[in-house]
């Protein structure tokens, strides 16, 4: 990770970033939530668009990762605005965004900015308007009141929070009751025991989307995560696919 650079936004945020100079389209990894460009996805499609000479992107949003700021602060509309600025600065010609989980909301956000950029999509257990149908009535009346909501956290010690500003700003952005106006091709992973994203949202995503060219893959033993090696080879070969079609 010593090719790790830094963006200045106009505000004074440094977004940190690894840009790989390769064939296009380039790859675009949009991690989860509170997740960061060290992870186990983000560095196996690193590591494939290299060998294969790809031009490859990945960031850490801020607040999240090697990236300056507050997590509290952040906010779809503050990352999206982060992804589309290395996108716009540091790719020259199309890209294909790859989002995880809440990264799969972003890229669609993104993917709606970059307009005439965007090659293509993969979604790997996307979950587009979870502010919306992950929260019980009683937690989005605490986050419309400015209450911070802490849940159970499967993959470490800590509490998951979700901050007033972010559920605010998501309900904004829900996409999924409307056709989303994008037609590039668009690939959708989905574990069908993920405990986190009910494996219908993507079923949803895909009916929701304006392209027809859309194809959902369902891996009936797969966790949310999917990031056991038999999933990144699945990432890897459906990336590959995408690019070749």
């Amino acid at each position: 990770m010593n090719d790790v650079r830094y963006h200045d936004m106009p505000d004074g945020r440094r977004i940190a970033y690894r840009h790989l100079a390769g064939q296009g389209p380039t790859l675009v990894f949009l991690p989860g939530y509170m997740s960061d460009m060290d992870g186990g996805k983000a560095t196996a499609v690193f590591d494939w668009a290299q060998k294969q000479g790809r031009g490859c992107l990945l960031l850490d949003y801020s607040g999240c990762g090697r990236s300056e700021g507050d997590f509290a602060d952040g906010t779809l509309t503050r990352w999206r605005e982060e992804v589309v600025t290395l996108v716009e600065t540091y790719v020259d010609g199309e890209v294909v965004l790859l989002g995880s989980s809440m990264g799969g909301w972003l890229m669609l956000l993104a993917g709606l900015e970059l307009r005439d950029m965007l090659a293509g999509m993969v979604g790997i257990a996307a979950a587009p308007d979870f502010t919306d149908w992950g929260y019980s009535d009683a937690q989005k009346e605490q986050l419309a009141a400015g209450e911070t909501v802490f849940e159970a956290n499967p993959y470490g010690p800590e509490p998951t929070p979700t901050y007033p500003g972010f559920f605010t700003d998501g309900q904004g952005h829900r996409l999924l009751g409307k056709t989303i106006s994008i037609a590039a091709p668009v690939r959708l992973l989905h574990g069908q025991r993920d405990t986190d994203v009910p494996w219908e949202t993507s079923q949803r995503l895909a009916e929701a989307l304006r392209s027809d060219d859309v194809q959902v893959t369902y891996v009936k033993d797969g966790d949310h995560r999917l990031s056991r090696p038999q999933d990144i080879a699945l990432l890897l070969r459906t990336v590959d696919g995408l690019l070749q079609d």
